[in-house]
């Protein structure tokens, strides 16, 4: 995608005016309209999904990354050698930087060595959503954050918007840097922003997101805040947990175990 200012301008309002008539692009893979979609009978069904990360669990475990090695093999995210342009859906990083509010001389020495896992928060109020100017990311009513690659201009609005660093943008092509491609995902071009979708392709067919399933010790646990019994609701009502930057009001979903 190489365009100057102007013609950036020039299709952004295009779009724009196509948006606001009857005729709406589709969408990424499965040809439905951005926006509220009806989810499929056989689907796994909830009011309002959410993640929970046990940190004890994963300090147990040091190096095990069978859930980022899952979600990169699953939707062909590309390993690129050059750190300028990485693609990323979940991975690890340092405490402090996950949780930097939370930097005291008092914190646990043992919580704040640990790495913390990272994916998109599929925040209540995604600033993302509100900046994008072609709908091209939007939140399902279950709480899942899209995002339709076909309608992604680039503009990486939603990027500075993004708090947390959950978005990544394809600098260059991404398919030469996928060594097995997974057919049954689709592919990203260069020009697009991408980021965690929580599965949606398999939650359409009654599974939990890959990185759950994936784990061997059970650090990661998936389910509906809105039932009282649901295994998510009990962990939280049980254990102490944080959310990243809470202060800013996005609402994070992702719950971190303390």
């Amino acid at each position: 995608m190489s365009l100057d200012r102007r013609g950036f301008f020039k299709l952004a309002g295009l779009i724009a005016a196509g948006t606001a008539g009857a005729t709406a692009l589709p969408a990424i893979d499965q040809g439905h309209q951005a926006g509220p979609e009806p989810v499929p009978s056989h689907a796994l069904h909830g009011k309002r999904w959410a993640m929970v990360v046990d940190l004890a669990v994963c300090r147990q475990h040091p190096g095990c990354h069978a859930c980022i090695d899952a979600c990169n093999t699953a939707h062909n995210i590309p390993q690129i050698p050059d750190p300028r342009h990485e693609i990323k859906w979940i991975w690890e990083e340092p405490f402090d930087n996950a949780f930097p509010s939370k930097k005291t001389p008092f914190i646990k020495p043992e919580l704040a060595a640990g790495p913390v896992l990272l994916l998109c928060n599929h925040c209540d109020n995604p600033p993302c959503v509100r900046v994008c100017p072609t709908q091209a990311t939007w939140k399902r009513e279950d709480g899942v954050v899209m995002m339709d690659w076909h309608r992604c201009i680039g503009c990486r609005y939603c990027m500075a918007a993004c708090p947390y660093g959950s978005r990544s943008f394809n600098w260059v092509d991404p398919r030469p840097y996928i060594t097995h491609i997974n057919p049954d995902f689709p592919t990203r071009e260069r020009g697009v922003v991408e980021k965690c979708d929580l599965c949606q392709e398999r939650l359409a067919i009654g599974k939990p997101p890959l990185c759950v399933e994936a784990c061997p010790y059970q650090a990661l646990t998936f389910g509906d805040l809105a039932d009282e019994h649901a295994p998510v609701r009990k962990l939280l009502d049980e254990r102490i947990s944080i959310r990243r930057k809470p202060s800013l009001g996005t609402e994070p979903q992702v719950y971190y175990l303390v």
